[in-house]
């Protein structure tokens, strides 16, 4: 090539914009529409008074009310509440010389107002409580309900298994031929799926009565759906050609799922199990929350009575749980996929 035509060339190419007409104009309503939004949700009144209370905290304004009612909450979450005390008039059959290990008894003297039938007055007069004070009862009966938790979310993940296994294998063309069976294995999936945990937590709740049976169920139905579309999904998209040589030889279609399309999806399977085993851990929190059971009912119950040091110690039982299933959850990964 000549010198000439090379720069001719170079003289009539220019560099390409990196944005075109369409991208400006499509990022001008990207962000009108997420101004008007943040308008909707206060993201602006979010953004200041957080503001305003970091430079409270240097010393630069004055504190707000808002940042002064967090610090308020906070501050009753500790300190944390591990102790458990019952009054003992309570307790049936209890034994004083028969206390529990490392359990103590505790006198309160009270003052109580009660209605003097003589005078048909109320007088004051002094009441005396003894309770039996356990300096752990109250973290061991949230471990109680942390490993409540914990099988909640195992039982509802090995009935998603349980469900949504069929179900992929009906809705996916390499192991059903039948079309209608596919439709309806299709839209049974789909409706577990959009039905949340906690809107079915909830009418469990009325079927079954408060406890664990209504929070493994929901946890289950809906990851059923999950699971029945991921496994779908790994089924559709094997490898065809060990199928078809099977299918050649005149192998059945369980055994060309067998021999063919399990041993290629079975790491995708285990992930995807084991993504709903975290989710499901969280997921028990939750619907607990609603009387499913587990540690979230607990929760529940101690803000009702507003025992905040309690709920600190909920809270921090709930942390440590997640951070041992993440590392266990990582550790299984490793090894599996």
């Amino acid at each position: 090539m000549s010198a000439g035509a090379m720069s001719g060339g170079s003289a009539g190419w220019t560099f390409p914009r990196p944005f075109g007409t369409r991208t400006v104009l499509a990022v001008i309503a990207a962000l009108a529409l997420l101004f008007y939004s943040g308008q909707r949700v206060e993201v602006g009144r979010m953004l200041r008074e957080t503001g305003t209370a970091l430079l409270a905290k240097a010393g630069l304004a004055e504190e707000p009310p808002a940042s002064q009612g967090l610090a308020r909450v906070i501050g009753r979450l500790v300190p944390l509440e591990l102790s458990d005390r019952q009054d003992v008039a309570r307790i049936e059959g209890f034994d004083p010389a028969r206390l529990p290990p490392f359990a103590h008894l505790e006198t309160v003297q009270t003052t109580e107002q009660a209605l003097n039938p003589a005078t048909l007055e109320l007088e004051a007069r002094p009441v005396r409580h003894v309770y039996l004070v356990r300096p752990l009862g109250y973290a061991e009966h949230v471990l109680v309900k942390v490993l409540e938790t914990l099988e909640i979310a195992f039982w509802g993940t090995l009935i998603a298994v349980l469900l949504g296994l069929p179900l992929a294998l009906a809705s996916a063309p390499n192991t059903m031929p039948a079309w209608p069976v596919r439709w309806v294995a299709r839209a049974v999936v789909g409706m577990l799926r959009a039905v949340p945990e906690l809107i079915s937590a909830l009418f469990l709740v009325i079927a079954y009565g408060f406890g664990p049976i209504a929070g493994f169920l929901a946890l289950g139905l809906h990851g059923a759906g999950v699971l029945g579309r991921f496994f779908t999904d790994d089924i559709e998209n094997a490898d065809r050609r060990p199928q078809e040589a099977l299918a050649a030889v005149g192998a059945s279609r369980l055994a060309i799922w067998r021999l063919a399309i399990l041993p290629q999806v079975m790491p995708h399977h285990i992930g995807s199990t084991l993504y709903i085993l975290d989710r499901n851990v969280r997921m028990a929190t939750v619907v607990g929350l609603v009387g499913a059971g587990g540690i979230g009912q607990e929760l529940k119950g101690r803000y009702d009575m507003y025992d905040y040091g309690h709920v600190g110690t909920i809270l921090i039982a709930i942390f440590i749980v997640v951070l041992l299933l993440d590392q266990a959850s990582g550790r299984l990964r490793r090894r599996f996929l």
